[in-house]
């Protein structure tokens, strides 16, 4: 591994950055980056988070199954209802990081709900 001019990091494997991007491409729709937005506040069920996000259940359904699928969320079983969580603690810092960031900089407070249709989503 090579090391950059950076600061002394040294370059991550292929298939660590192209998991990074995998991930990355994930959240780049806002609707997947507001879902896992909610989830790093508090697990939910579909229903809880169509109804904060502003989505459509199968809408928003579809895009658990995807975000699933790639490892970023989980979702457990509470009787009748799935709930679903973020799985990975780095992903709600990165998210939070981010989001919080911009909303920072817009003069927005980050904690505000956004709804996915104003988002054009």
């Amino acid at each position: 591994m090579s090391t950059g001019s950076g600061g002394g990091f040294q370059d991550p494997p292929a298939e660590v950055l192209a998991e990074a991007a995998s991930a990355f491409g994930l959240l780049a729709t806002p609707a997947r980056l507001h879902i896992v937005w909610a989830l790093a506040q508090g697990e939910s069920d579909v229903t809880g988070l169509a109804e904060r996000v502003g989505g459509t259940l199968p809408s928003v359904s579809q895009h658990l199954t995807k975000l699933k699928l790639a490892g970023l969320v989980r979702s457990r079983r509470e009787g009748r209802r799935q709930v679903y969580l973020v799985d990975d603690p780095d992903v709600v810092t990165v998210v939070r990081l981010m989001v919080g960031q911009l909303a920072e900089r817009a003069g927005h407070i980050a904690q505000a709900p956004v709804r996915l249709r104003e988002l054009g989503a």
